[in-house]
């Protein structure tokens, strides 16, 4: 059944993505009215940067997971098979 999960998984991962971006975008107009540095510039505040990437991060990993939690429980919901561990030791 892990087969058929993959482009299920896949397109929520996409639409994760896309979302977390927006989100990201969202939250940092609230923290600065400038672009959110990136590490490639070569002029930026060290800790402008720092907290880009922990918002950025936070709320990518966040987003994530919880779009694959909701994908494999919808999918779970519709096929009676939980694609992934059940149980951890």
């Amino acid at each position: 059944m892990g087969i058929l999960f993959k482009p299920i998984g896949i397109v929520a991962g996409i639409g994760a993505g896309m979302a977390a971006r927006k989100l990201f975008e969202r939250g940092w107009g609230a923290v600065e009215d400038e672009e959110p540095p990136q590490a490639d510039q070569r002029d930026v505040e060290m800790p402008k940067l720092i907290l880009a990437l922990l918002l950025e991060g936070a709320i990518f990993a966040l987003v994530k997971g919880l779009v694959d939690h909701g994908a494999r429980a919808g999918f779970a919901r519709y096929t009676g098979v939980w694609p992934g561990e059940t149980d951890r030791p």
